[in-house]
């Protein structure tokens, strides 16, 4: 199933309450083979790229036990067998199985892409930079790359020249079994990174400077088990909260999140729609229909800029791309991280409206113009695909969001969610 048919022009209401988020429980369920002792973690959702990872884990030889309501039971032992499994191929963080591997088996082999979603170049080297700072040897051959490195590492002080989000990440699986303490400089600070560093904590792991760009950690000869429950996943919040503001409709969401939202509150705001959070559920106010802000400084568009948190995740700025289609106004988009993240944009005019790729990074929506019902097709870019059927979903008729798989990545039960909200959506099987 890899369509999906959407019914647009009635308004989304109800209650829905979002899953854990990927960014912080791929990481997680990576660092667990840091331990041979038992790990339960609760609230894993159901999404291809966990399925991938478990895969993995058991032709590992690891002990994986799913059960009801995303409660994981992982036992990966010390007989555990490299040659058995591959690097599951096409999601972003494989590349963070490579720390635990090096500490279990001295050696390890990414033979297929590991780069994920289509946002333009997602380049290896800062990885491989973090690797070389902590001793590791890499070999580039055939199809392949071949990392080796001592069962320990030695702990190093390390200088990213980008805030990644990954890179930061295996420089933390790295260094919490490394002999010294460790230190990294611009550091990226994002609610999955320290859900990410919170959960090695439970493990024992000794990590100072968590939410901050500056990390130092200190390497402990092993970490012990663990039982953590993920945290609701802010990315999923505001999708729904943007798709009850764009369909007109009344969404609460549960949201234990909401110390994350001032910015994105502001965000909102600059379309027209005003965020309430209370009693642990968020809703979206819209007074009319969606217009755009303008900004005091008149000779200037409003903008959404798009950058390493603390700013607007960029992962986020396709929703409020649909957002600035259907309000009155103009805006300018400003992708700070991915030079390839706008280019689906041209699939906006399919639906009717105006929009203007200036670069690889800025884009300008002339919204408010009159929509229709269409066919339009997804890069492999999980938010665009919700942005594009959020726009679909504000439009009566009936359209199609071909090639929209990329949603199962991040959100299990999507098609559900929205139909029990009121939305008449299902998936169709693909070419």
């Amino acid at each position: 199933m890899s369509h999906l048919i959407v019914h647009g022009g009635r308004p989304l209401a109800g209650t829905v309450s979002p899953s854990a988020n990927k960014n912080a429980v791929l990481p997680v369920l990576c660092a667990t083979l840091l331990t041979d002792e038992p790990v339960v973690l609760h609230g894993v959702p159901d999404i291809t790229d966990v399925s991938k990872l478990l895969a993995f884990f058991r032709e590992l030889g690891s002990t994986v036990e799913m059960g009801a309501g995303g409660t994981l039971k992982l036992r990966h032992g010390p007989l555990l067998d490299a040659s058995r499994a591959r690097v599951p191929a096409g999601m972003r963080s494989s590349i963070m199985l490579v720390p635990a591997m090096l500490h279990r088996f001295g050696v390890a082999r990414i033979e297929d892409d590991v780069t994920g979603c289509t946002l333009g170049v997602r380049e290896m080297d800062p990885h491989i930079e973090v690797f070389r700072a902590f001793g590791a040897e890499v070999a580039m051959e055939p199809g392949a790359v071949t990392i080796r490195a001592p069962r320990r590492f030695v702990a190093t002080d390390h200088w990213l020249d980008y805030a990644s989000v990954t890179t930061s990440e295996n420089f933390v699986l790295c260094a919490v079994t490394a002999q010294g303490r460790s230190r990294l400089t611009n550091a990226a600070c994002e609610p999955h990174v320290q859900e990410f560093c919170a959960f090695l904590a439970s493990m024992g792991a000794r990590i100072a400077g968590t939410g901050g760009s500056q990390l130092q950690v200190e390497g402990l000869d092993s970490l012990g088990g663990a039982e953590y429950t993920f945290a609701d996943d802010f990315h999923e919040v505001a999708t729904f909260l943007a798709l009850s503001a764009i369909t007109g409709g009344d969404v609460a969401v549960r949201n234990g999140a909401s110390a994350q939202f001032p910015l994105l509150d502001r965000t909102f705001a600059k379309f027209g729609v005003e965020l309430e959070h209370r009693d642990g559920f968020s809703r979206a106010h819209v007074g009319g229909p969606l217009r755009v802000r303008p900004p005091f400084t008149t000779n200037i568009l409003q903008k959404v800029e798009a950058a390493p948190w603390p700013y607007v995740p960029a992962d986020l700025l396709p929703i409020f791309v649909a957002l600035g289609v259907r309000a009155e106004g103009s805006v300018m988009f400003w992708n700070k991280v991915y030079e390839g993240a706008l280019g689906w944009s041209s699939e906006l005019g399919k639906f009717g409206a105006h929009a203007v790729l200036c670069d690889p990074h800025r884009l300008i929506v002339y919204g408010g113009k009159p929509l229709v019902p269409a066919t339009v097709e997804s890069p492999y870019i999980i938010r665009v695909a919700i942005a594009l059927f959020m726009l679909a979903a504000s439009i009566e008729g009936r359209s199609t969001i071909l090639n929209a798989l990329p949603i199962r990545r991040a959100h299990p039960h999507f098609v559900e969610n929205l139909n029990a909200l009121g939305a008449t959506v299902e998936w169709v099987a693909g070419d």
